[in-house]
């Protein structure tokens, strides 16, 4: 993937620049906790950028269970699964039908148990 086709409308600073590799990068959405340590910026101008990237359609965000605000590169829209035990969150690339008539869906978060914690319950 390509910064300067993603980045198509805005100016691509180095702070956003920064931002950008990390989300591209990643296999799967991302927290501000889990790269700051990556970045040399504060809280403030991570969130600022954050929300020009969203307001540009570049990137997707959605809440997890962790009260945090997970961010992902915007390839195709597609649904994600966070584990109730573990927060453990996932891409899901099946095809997962939900139509509400009237209504636009923007996101899907479906929330169950992940395999891996499942298998612990059972032994328990």
């Amino acid at each position: 993937m390509n910064l300067e086709n993603i980045s198509k409308n805005i100016k691509l600073t180095t702070a956003r620049k920064a931002i950008l590799e990390q989300l591209i990068e990643s296999k799967k959405p991302i927290c501000y906790e889990d790269i700051k340590d990556k970045l040399s910026m504060d809280k403030a101008t991570f969130y600022r950028n954050i929300t020009k990237f969203e307001e540009e359609g570049i990137i997707t965000s959605f809440e997890s269970n962790d009260k945090k605000r997970y961010f992902e590169i915007l390839k195709t829209k597609h649904p994600h699964f966070i584990c109730s035990i573990c927060s453990k969150i996932e891409c899901i690339h099946e095809k997962v039908d939900v139509n509400l008539k009237g209504h636009k869906i923007d996101n899907i978060i479906i929330k169950g148990i992940c395999p891996q914690c499942l298998i612990k319950q059972e032994k328990n």
